[in-house]
């Protein structure tokens, strides 16, 4: 399809067409997200078997994400150059090798050298995805897509830690990430038989009537678009309370409410299960684009005022749980508009530099969230946990709306 056929006027192309995208790039999502979370659940199992602390350990997500971060910023220039097919396969190939790799270190640097590795595959994805997004789906499913997107993202941070620790106790921690490089090239097969509909063709970019003057003239250009660093500001802000919510806000609800370890143990999974059952709904609503801020202030409002109820109120056990999926379905109905938010701020031909560099928020916001939580923890104050996460997500509905102002400011000058 040529990226024509996603502009409003251009004729509907047929939806299993546009199915398949989606569905080829949501696989590759859902390996990305499942990579991020091989070695937190074996990290038990990797502390006895390298002598090693939990410092240690975490400092290996840090060399993932720092190293992804930069890549990912890079990478986006490289899928516009020769577009998102090959940066993909190779983002997997990197990924399966880390795994691999993993599975047979017999130290802790080759640890330290295979997550590095794992960054840079991880780091390609997302300029890959939202580029293939953006070009092959038309408009009016944008919102859909996107949904599927997160939905897939979600599911892979789901599957890790079930698959590592039960392939982990029935066999080893090395078979569950030799395992796990045996999935990842699995599902590049996969793309590979599929590699027709991952093609884009980088010489012709749908172009707009009207754009903004300070649409990007040469490669560096859109880098002076202030909503494309609102949105690097939006992202870096959900990556923190994403940080919060998968590191520290279970512990710190059992702590609260004295909760079962078990179930405390569930919430995050209730939390990713109920964030992409949410997404489902924010797809439809997320059609609209022009309500894309509004849905993000609803869906984070009400995910907000739920974390100041598990921190502040008093709640009996087994209410934190129904909380935790409640407050999924709020943050995972916004996921969709999200990312239509950063579409809608990308001048064209730009989308994968776009991308890369408002996507390395993420990761930046995930190294820096436990600098800040992590002490709060230590100090023995689990209800700050949950107000630190309610302020950011407090933020980030100002934050989606500064987006708008921004782009709108832009804009008026087209519009006059």
């Amino acid at each position: 399809m040529s990226a024509a056929a996603t502009l409003p006027g251009a004729a509907l192309p047929p939806l299993r067409r546009d199915a398949a995208v989606m569905g080829l790039v949501g696989l590759a999502h859902c390996i990305s997200h499942f990579s991020q979370l091989l070695l937190p659940p074996l990290f038990p199992w990797l502390k006895d078997a390298f002598q090693v602390s939990y410092a240690e350990l975490g400092m290996l997500l840090t060399i993932f994400f720092v190293v992804s971060c930069s890549v990912q910023t890079l990478s986006g220039f490289v899928v516009d150059r020769f577009g998102p097919r090959p940066v993909l396969f190779g983002g997997i190939a990197l990924l399966g090798l880390a795994a691999f790799g993993y599975s047979i270190s017999t130290s802790y640097a080759m640890l330290a050298l295979f997550s590095a590795v794992a960054g840079i595959g991880n780091g390609v994805f997302h300029p890959v995805d939202y580029t293939l997004l953006n070009r092959k789906i038309h408009s009016s499913r944008l919102g859909h897509a996107f949904s599927v997107h997160g939905i897939t993202g979600s599911l892979g941070w789901a599957l890790a830690p079930a698959m590592m620790v039960s392939i982990t106790l029935a066999f080893s921690w090395r078979v569950a990430l030799a395992s796990a490089g045996v999935l990842a090239f699995v599902v590049m097969i996969v793309l590979w038989f599929n590699r027709s509909h991952l093609t884009v063709d980088m010489t012709s970019a749908a172009r707009p009537a009207a754009t903004t003057k300070a649409e990007a003239k040469d490669s560096f250009g859109f880098l002076a678009i202030p909503a494309v660093w609102m949105c690097f500001g939006f992202f870096f802000l959900y990556a923190v309370v994403l940080s919060g919510v998968q590191a520290f806000a279970p512990e710190a609800a059992r702590q609260l409410h004295d909760v079962p370890a078990r179930w405390a143990a569930l919430c995050l999974t209730f939390y990713m299960v109920a964030s992409a059952g949410g997404m489902v709904l924010g797809g439809f609503l997320a059609s609209d684009p022009s309500r894309c801020e509004r849905i993000i202030g609803v869906g984070f409002g009400i995910a907000a005022l739920i974390a100041l109820t598990i921190g502040f109120a008093p709640l009996s056990p087994m209410t934190v749980p129904v909380l935790f999926v409640l407050m999924g379905i709020a943050a995972g109905i916004a996921a969709p508009s999200r990312d239509l938010i950063v579409k809608r701020a990308a001048p064209p031909n730009a989308t994968g530099r776009v991308y890369g560099v408002v996507y390395s928020g993420l990761d930046i916001g995930q190294a820096a969230a436990p600098l800040v939580f992590g002490p709060l923890m230590d100090m023995h104050r689990p209800a700050d946990i949950w107000l630190g996460i309610a302020i950011v997500q407090g933020l980030l509905i100002a934050s989606a709306f500064n987006v708008r102002r921004v782009r709108r400011t832009a804009l008026a000058p087209v519009a006059a």
